[in-house]
């Protein structure tokens, strides 16, 4: 069995949006990026739903001290890359936080990524405008 950690750092990723959290032992602060995360994410309830519900599904919510520092992609892809991170961290924190996170499909990364353009055409998928005359 794994035992407690008091202080993990883990990795998330989401499209180009990576998240380093370190998470410890405290009383329920959390910031991202330096700044509160419904300041940071714009107060956008789905976006914050999502980076929380790991830790409402533990219990964990005014247990632990959460610091997030992410960078890269767009907002959505920031926010699935902080819940993937806190999630990793609070299955290698303890093993029956893992089944019930794995259950939850939390802990799996999202890697739908972007398709990269194709030679003699516009981006990916797009052609040119076919002429027939």
């Amino acid at each position: 069995m794994a035992k407690k950690k008091d202080n993990l750092i883990t990795t998330g990723k989401r499209k180009r949006a990576i998240a380093r959290v370190q998470v410890k032992n405290g009383e329920g602060k959390f910031t991202v990026n330096g700044k509160e995360p419904n300041i940071y994410f714009g107060n956008h309830p789905i976006m914050l739903k999502k980076i929380m519900s790991a830790l409402e599904l533990t219990g964990n919510l005014a247990k632990k001290d959460i610091t997030v520092n992410v960078q890269g992609g767009g907002l959505s892809g920031q926010a699935d890359a902080v819940a993937h991170a806190i999630s990793r961290s609070l299955a290698k924190a303890k093993d029956t936080m893992r089944k019930t996170l794995k259950a939850a499909g939390m802990l799996s990364r999202d890697s739908r990524i972007k398709e990269s353009k194709k030679y003699g055409r516009k981006k990916a998928r797009k052609r040119f405008q076919f002429s027939k005359r």
